[in-house]
């Protein structure tokens, strides 16, 4: 059974003080039965050895799933590469399992993990991938990506994009036949195992079970943010490629320390970040967003010129976000004054915590960071 509800009816039902009461989120109910999705979770990627281990008896097991042996409850043991595979304690196979008898979690670098260890050789080393449960990684990425102590309103809304993003990335990966995601933010999603889990995350995450944000049927690319300085932007100003759901909308982080920031670079600063214009003499934002990000950065030297563009305005020069202005100096230093904190767009994670403070829901802070898009719950395949 499928049917479509506006949220505007709901939304009629309450006085809430925002232009955007009206906005549309469809939500769809599809098949009643889910079921929990595995997730590979790339931990330590192409190295030359790794730390493993179980807080209960470890099972070693090899590709074909034959058990080679235990590993002692509480110990810690490298993997290493050897010649056609790996090199585990005293034994020696193309891959590992490592599984933790009972509800014991797996060690893995230097934190704790739920779910069980796979090591694999690949041509550049060894990764350690963690397979958890959905939930049980969203128990972990909640908790590393927002504070628990924010309103539940905010961390369900970021519950429901990070488990979107999840599983948006492993279709995408769905050829790697490693992993479908890595655990830093700078590609993926803060995942820091146990450690980063709280009661309030718990709670956030069960109570938004298998929901995940959809558009024309499809999941979509729920990226967010930590705040965007008033407002947010469009996905073609910043990657160049048009998505209908992630448009710009108006932000609520203004008051946010954060948002503002100031980043001073001396001539020789930009210099040695681009060898190849000698000596730097002028920063020159070239073109703008409708809301003021800067989408071309040029940067003049005695040898040349460099145009940045879009992210890479960002990435390049390590900034916190595209939303700035140049002066010089009286030492002829630029400096660079910013409002934002990230790529700025999807769901303001600041904005989110703002708006659940004044009493908005989290299908209302969804429904207006992602234009248009449905809330549908997981089928399993």
């Amino acid at each position: 059974m499928k049917f479509q509800l506006y949220l505007g009816f709901l939304f009629s039902q309450t006085k809430v003080r925002y232009w955007w009461v009206s906005v549309l989120l469809w939500i769809a109910l599809v098949a009643p039965a889910q079921a929990s999705v595995i997730l590979r979770v790339a931990i330590e990627r192409d190295v030359n050895q790794v730390k493993v281990g179980s807080s209960t008896t470890g099972i070693i097991k090899d590709s074909t799933g034959r058990t080679l042996g235990q590993l002692p409850a509480m110990s810690a043991y490298y993997a290493q590469t050897i010649p056609g595979g790996v090199a585990l304690d005293k034994w020696q196979s193309g891959l590992f399992w490592i599984e933790p008898t009972g509800k014991g979690f797996v060690y893995i670098g230097d934190r704790w993990y739920r779910g069980r260890t796979l090591v694999v050789p690949t041509d550049k080393g060894l990764t350690a991938v963690n397979w958890v449960d959905d939930q049980e990684y969203l128990y972990s990425v909640l908790g590393g990506e927002m504070n628990a102590s924010w309103p539940q309103e905010a961390l369900k809304a970021q519950a429901i994009a990070a488990r979107t993003y999840a599983l948006y990335e492993r279709e995408k990966q769905r050829k790697n036949p490693i992993y479908d995601l890595g655990n830093t933010p700078d590609r993926w999603q803060i995942y820091k195992g146990v450690i980063s889990e709280s009661p309030a995350t718990y709670k956030a995450v069960d109570e938004t079970a298998g929901q995940v944000l959809t558009y024309n049927n499809k999941i979509i690319l729920s990226v967010f943010h930590a705040c965007s300085g008033g407002h947010t932007e469009n996905v073609e100003d910043v990657w160049g490629n048009a998505l209908p759901y992630l448009r710009a909308v108006q932000d609520y982080d203004q008051n946010i320390s954060a948002c503002n920031w100031v980043k001073t670079f001396s001539p020789s600063d930009i210099s040695a970040k681009f060898p190849e214009l000698g000596s730097v003499t002028a920063m020159i934002p070239e073109t703008f967003s409708p809301f003021r990000s800067v989408k071309a950065l040029k940067i003049v030297g005695n040898k040349g010129t460099k145009l940045l563009q879009r992210e890479e305005v960002r990435t390049a020069l390590k900034l916190r976000s595209t939303r700035f202005n140049v002066t010089k100096g009286a030492d002829g230093s630029f400096v660079l004054q910013g409002l934002g904190f990230g790529h700025g767009l999807g769901m303001s994670q600041w904005g989110a915590y703002n708006l659940a403070r004044q009493g908005v829901n989290h299908l209302q802070i969804l429904g207006h960071y992602y234009q248009g898009v449905a809330l549908t719950p997981i089928q399993a395949k």
